[in-house]
């Protein structure tokens, strides 16, 4: 429309200029210079207005090309991107700043892109700071979505300005309903990616996609997915442990078969902690003693809040096989459980413990180096010898 404008406007000034010219030539052959200087501006206006018209139509041209490539680069600064949850979601291209909804989506985030993140879900014991650089320790505490320790500030959120937020593990019934309201609330792009222990290889890839880092997610979707085969391959060529997964401080409570935090050991061993509703807590099933002795577990597992440090010595816990046999550890937690609390991505040193605990013939990898190299991978850490002792020491 602007270039029609423009020619229009021109026409019209030629046309006024031509009139002017004609007038001239009919004044009185008594006054030839008053004729002569008129002549000569009715010859230079045309192509006066012609190079106005001209320069106006360049200037028109380029205003035109830079919209054009304002508005293709505003095409290019973002993308759309798919979640596992189908929901098609406008993201940046190019994004340098991430936020998680938890925290276990926050340690499969710091696996892939530590650097990347704007704040934490929750403070950091004081045991596993160690394992955190400084810079990263000095974020802010956002809050989380899902969990039961508060809720995500959305003030805080906000100011940290995160371009996506993501959430990565088992959905939610309601987890349309609940990114969608989230970004319509903060103008944020939120983000849902599946993963389960089996599964984590294809999360890391999309987690990869997600954010251009590729090759990271397919480093650490390698690690998951050997992890799983090596550790099933070694259970699988063995006679399943009877194994009970012990929590509580008095040591009554259970992480039952089939629960959500009893992934690891039901693939592993034979699960003697069968009730009739499994328990989604991290606490457990409430249980007794006497429920303990039936069950008559050949190995348990203590969590570290539990009681590990006195069973050997209480008489009413020497009749069971495990702690007669001295088959009982106490689960590594640093900077995390390795057998969940949350269930992330924490649980493949978890995986490859338990497998050689259980069947060190079968199990034929060195437990060490494969720690030491998931400490590397996903902590960004170098374990020394020292530090893998002290993890373990409660744990062989």
């Amino acid at each position: 429309m602007k270039k029609k404008a423009v020619r229009l406007t021109t026409i019209l000034a030629a046309a006024a200029l031509s009139a002017s010219a004609f007038g001239c030539a009919a004044a009185p052959a008594a006054q030839p210079a008053a004729e002569e200087a008129p002549a000569e501006t009715a010859e230079e206006a045309p192509a006066e207005a012609e190079e106005e018209t001209a320069e106006e139509a360049e200037v028109t041209a380029e205003e035109a090309e830079t919209e054009e490539a304002a508005a293709e680069e505003t095409a290019d600064a973002t993308r759309i991107f798919t979640d596992s949850a189908g929901r098609e979601v406008e993201v940046d291209a190019e994004i340098t700043r991430i936020a998680a909804t938890g925290p276990l989506a926050q340690i499969a985030l710091y696996a892939i892109a530590p650097d990347l993140m704007v704040g934490w879900t929750s403070d950091w014991s004081e045991a596993s700071e160690k394992y955190i650089p400084e810079e990263y320790l000095a974020l802010p505490v956002l809050g989380q979505l899902y969990g039961g320790k508060g809720e995500m500030n959305l003030e805080e959120l906000l100011a940290a300005d995160p371009q996506v937020v993501i959430d990565f593990g088992q959905p939610k019934a309601s987890i349309v309903e609940d990114l969608d309201g989230l970004q319509e609330q903060t103008g944020i792009p939120f983000v849902h990616i599946t993963a389960s222990l089996l599964e984590t290889g294809d999360a890391y890839r999309k987690l990869g996609e997600l954010l251009g880092r590729e090759e990271e997610g397919e480093a650490l979707a390698t690690y998951c997915e050997e992890t799983c085969e090596k550790c099933l391959a070694a259970a699988e060529a063995s006679e399943p442990a009877k194994l009970l997964f012990i929590t509580g401080e008095n040591g009554l409570n259970v992480i039952a078969k089939d629960s959500f935090h009893a992934e690891v050991v039901d693939l592993l061993a034979d699960n003697l902690a069968v009730v009739d509703e499994p328990s989604s807590k991290g606490t457990g099933n409430e249980s007794d003693l006497e429920q303990i002795m039936n069950w008559n577990p050949e190995v348990i597992i203590f969590s570290p809040d539990s009681i590990y440090e006195t069973v050997g010595e209480d008489p009413a816990w020497q009749t069971i096989p495990a702690i007669e046999n001295h088959r009982y550890y106490e689960v590594p937690a640093q900077p995390y459980n390795w057998m969940g609390f949350p269930p992330s991505v924490q649980r493949y040193p978890g995986m490859l413990w338990l497998a050689k605990t259980l069947y060190p013939d079968a199990a034929d990898y060195d437990l060490k180096e494969e720690i030491v190299r998931y400490y590397d991978l996903f902590y960004h850490y170098e374990l020394t010898d020292e530090e893998y002792e002290e993890l373990m020491k409660k744990a062989q």
